[in-house]
C-alpha cells in the first residue's frame, strides 16, 4: 500500500549535521515522520529496530559508505532508497543505481525538488483496475500482476517494486516499442523523462533475474534511440 505523507516515515543517512536539520525541518514540515542518523553503522541498526517508508541515504559517510549501506539495505528490505550526493556524473548515478538505489538526487538541490522525488518513489505504481484478473504465462516465464510475483525458469524471482513496476509496464505493452520518457514518467512519475541511465541499468538488473541468457536477451529488447521492448515467448 501506498505510504501517505502523513503517515509515511523516513530515514536520513548524512554525517553532516546541518544537512540533517535542513532535512528534518523540510520533511516534517511535508508532513512526514523523520528519524536521522549520522553514519551507515547507526542506519542499519535502525532499520532493524523499526522499517521506515524510505530512507535517504548519503554517499559519502564515514566508516560504511553509502554504496555499501545501498546494498545492505537492499539485501533485506524493498524499501525504496533515494541517494545524495555531491556528485553528478552518469557514472556516479550508475554506480549508486547498481547498489540499489531508486533514485540519486545532486547537492545542492531545492527542497521542493526532493519532496517530489520523495512523493515519486512513496508512490507504488497504481494498479489497473483489472490487475486482480491478470497474469502473464509463456514457456518459463510467470508473472502474477496481482500478486506481484514473477517466476522465471521454475524459480520464484525476487524483483524490488520498482524493478516490477517496469517489467510490468512492458509486459502489457508487450511487442510495443516504448520511448524512454514514455517508462520513466509511468513507472517514476511526472517529474522524470531524462533520465535514461535509470532504465538502462533497471533493465539490466531484470535481464539477469528472468532472461536465459541476460547478454543475448529475448524478452527485454533495446529499441537504439527509442526505447525498450517486451517480446513475449514464441509459443511452440
Amino acid at each position: 500500500m501506498t505510504a501517505l505523507a502523513s503517515s509515511a516515515k523516513i530515514l536520513v543517512v548524512d554525517d553532516e549535521p546541518q544537512i540533517r536539520r535542513v532535512l528534518r525541518t523540510a520533511l516534517v514540515a511535508g508532513g512526514y515522520t523523520v528519524q536521522d542518523v549520522r553514519s551507515g553503522e547507526d542506519a542499519l541498526e535502525k532499520l532493524r529496530e523499526e522499517r521506515p517508508d524510505l530512507a535517504i541515504v548519503d554517499v559519502n559517510l564515514p566508516g560504511m559508505r553509502g554504496f555499501e549501506v545501498c546494498r545492505e539495505i537492499r539485501e533485506s528490505t524493498d524499501v525504496p532508497i533515494i541517494m545524495l550526493s555531491v556528485r553528478k556524473s552518469e557514472e556516479d548515478k550508475v554506480r549508486a543505481l547498481d547498489a540499489g538505489a531508486d533514485d540519486y538526487v545532486v547537492k545542492p538541490f531545492g527542497t521542493q525538488e526532493l519532496l517530489a522525488r520523495i512523493r515519486a518513489n512513496l508512490r507504488r505504481h497504481a494498479p489497473d483496475a483489472h490487475d486482480d484478473k491478470l497474469s502473464f504465462a509463456s514457456q518459463g516465464l510467470t508473472i502474477d500482476f496481482a500478486g506481484r510475483s514473477v517466476t522465471a525458469r521454475g524459480s520464484k524471482v525476487r524483483l524490488t517494486p520498482k524493478e516490477f513496476d517496469l517489467l510490468r509496464y512492458l509486459v502489457t505493452h508487450a511487442n510495443k516499442a516504448i520511448p524512454h520518457r514514455e517508462l520513466l514518467q509511468s513507472v517514476w512519475g511526472p517529474d522524470y523523462g531524462e533520465e535514461t541511465e535509470y532504465l538502462r541499468v533497471f533493465v539490466n538488473q531484470l535481464r539477469k533475474k528472468i532472461e536465459a541468457d541476460p547478454a543475448k536477451p529475448k524478452l527485454l529488447i533495446t529499441e537504439p534511440w527509442i526505447g525498450y521492448r517486451f517480446s513475449p515467448p514464441s509459443k511452440t
